[in-house]
């Protein structure tokens, strides 16, 4: 008997019904839904008593993503789940992960402790905004990394003279891993911004003359970022420019912004889910990743062959 059940918040049901259809078990039947005044209601239909529970949702906005998550952790707790993992394709509130003026939280240290108050015992995630991220928290953490969904989608492309580009000082490190996994080049565009999804200026540091050149990023929000930085390098000379970015947040003027854009495509994962089709945005699942993540944390596996060194 294989003591696991899978279930899904509403925000994350198309993955979570991937992510079982790939661990070869259906999900979990749950009942969430709302009081008039808009309060959420979680009820699991089965027992979950001694069971390993594993609970897939995404957090992004609105709040109620993590609120509902948070409720299916108490739920699954209280009915004395022997272990609850929350399984987070997609970590939401991780770009407020400092202090980078007075006055503001540090949201997601505050999420990590929500999780923990609520009783989850380990946390499954991918490409966190900012890998130490994972100190926040005070149980296992499992990062999984985007790389190995669009490395081998690059390869396919068999594109020459590959350069790869980081949209801000920021994700060098992010671009740096997947460019030394291609053994190809990289180049940083230098970013100042007035405010919050706002720039005010970008310079090139490098050479992209003639290249095919691939953007890297954990996530696109508005997408002006990454549109002015395909601009910008297809000003200075390269040939195409497609960017890779695992979470589509996509808010606001996104989805025109980036298909009046000079981007050949914007490659994403199912993390998050669109919102509206564009020709432009080519989805590619992380279901059977995680899939095989979950598998191997049940057999005791470590899951470092997940990963593309």
């Amino acid at each position: 008997m294989s003591y696991i059940k899978l279930f899904s918040g509403t925000a994350s049901r198309n993955l979570a019904e991937r992510v079982a259809g790939f661990y070869g078990k259906p999900l979990g039947d749950v009942t969430i839904s709302n009081f008039s005044d808009g309060e959420i209601s979680v009820s699991f239909n089965e027992s979950v008593r001694g069971y390993d529970v594993f609970l897939v949702q995404s957090t992004f906005p609105n709040s109620d993503n993590l609120m509902e998550l948070l409720l299916m952790i108490d739920a699954a707790r209280r009915a004395s789940a022997a272990y609850v993992t929350v399984v987070v394709p997609y970590f939401g509130y991780a770009r407020q992960d400092r202090k980078d003026k007075p006055r503001v939280p540090i949201a997601a240290k505050l999420v990590a402790n929500l999780l923990s108050a609520a009783g989850a015992d380990r946390l499954m995630t991918c490409d966190l905004h900012a890998g130490q991220i994972q100190g926040f928290f005070d149980f296992p953490v499992d990062h999984l990394d985007g790389a190995a969904i669009f490395v081998p989608y690059l390869r396919s492309l068999n594109l020459d003279n590959l350069v790869f580009a980081s949209p801000d000082v920021g994700g060098v490190a992010r671009t740096r891993s997947i460019a030394k996994i291609m053994e190809k080049d990289l180049v940083v565009i230098d970013k100042h911004r007035k405010r919050a999804n706002e720039i005010a200026s970008m310079q090139l540091i490098g050479d992209v003359e003639g290249a095919n050149v691939v953007l890297v990023d954990d996530l696109i929000d508005t997408g002006g970022t990454m549109t002015k930085a395909a601009q910008m390098l297809m000003e200075k000379g390269a040939v195409s420019v497609r960017a890779i970015c695992t979470h589509p947040v996509l808010s606001g003027k996104a989805y025109d912004n980036i298909q009046n854009s000079v981007l050949t495509e914007l490659v994403v994962t199912d993390t998050i889910p669109l919102r509206r089709e564009c020709d432009k945005i080519k989805v590619l699942s992380v279901a059977e990743l995680f899939a095989k993540a979950i598998r191997k944390l049940q057999d005791n596996d470590s899951i470092s062959s997940l990963f593309i060194i």
